[in-house]
């Protein structure tokens, strides 16, 4: 037998199965993500999710083997969702201290919005938690695309930092996630660009365009 779907499309038995079981995983996703907002990334309670999905517990391990892996899935989620704001940031800008700005407001957006995904992602925030094997090489791989992308831009520009790219890189990150997660901790009730630490992109942006820029200034004669 098989049954129309929402769009006409006629869908076998199978189908059927498999899309109810991609929107369930979803479902259990969400609800363990929303979880974690209210309550902390570690405090996730299979318990809880369960019933907020209208399973009983036990069920919820045909969709997911334990704890671990809900978190490893809501990992490369964070990932991935971190990694396509990031490119997109620096697709929308010409010049690379636009770009490098969008990049510090796009980060500290991302943490503000999804607080979960970006304490997952890049804070040890679940004790003992390690993302699996398979799941660190798809990440490994989304930064790489990106890492590649910032390389790319920032051998186009007019930048002439005179020292390695991991080390400009490297410092970036830096600079990028220490005004987030001073931001986040301190502030998260104010927008980006704002508090006390949110208000000082445009200075961090400052002080790498005054190293590393290639406008020099115009000396009097």
């Amino acid at each position: 037998m098989q049954i129309a779907h929402g769009n006409g499309t006629v869908l076998s038995p199978q189908q059927r199965r498999e899309r109810n079981r991609r929107e369930m995983v979803d479902n259990i996703l969400e609800a363990s993500r929303a979880i974690m907002r209210e309550e902390g990334v570690a405090a996730l309670n299979l318990n809880e999710v369960a019933r907020r999905v209208g399973l009983r517990t036990p069920s919820l391990y045909v969709y997911f083997p334990g704890k671990a892996a809900i978190y490893d899935a809501v990992y490369l989620l964070a990932v991935r969702l971190s990694c396509e704001g990031m490119k997109r940031a620096f697709a929308e800008h010409n010049d690379v201290w636009e770009r490098f700005r969008a990049a510090l407001e796009t980060n500290m957006a991302f943490a503000l919005e999804h607080p979960e995904l970006y304490q997952i992602a890049f804070e040890r925030s679940v004790p003992g938690f390690v993302p699996t094997e398979q799941t660190m090489q798809a990440a490994a791989e989304a930064f790489d695309e990106l890492t590649a992308i910032v390389r790319l831009h920032l051998e186009r520009s007019e930048f002439s930092p005179g020292v390695p790219f991991e080390v400009v890189y490297n410092l970036m990150i830096a600079m990028m996630h220490g005004l987030t997660t001073l931001h986040a901790a301190n502030e998260p009730h104010l927008p980006v660009g704002s508090g006390r630490y949110g208000s000082l992109i445009p200075a961090a942006v400052s002080l790498f365009k005054a190293s590393w820029g290639t406008e020099q200034p115009q000396t009097s004669r």
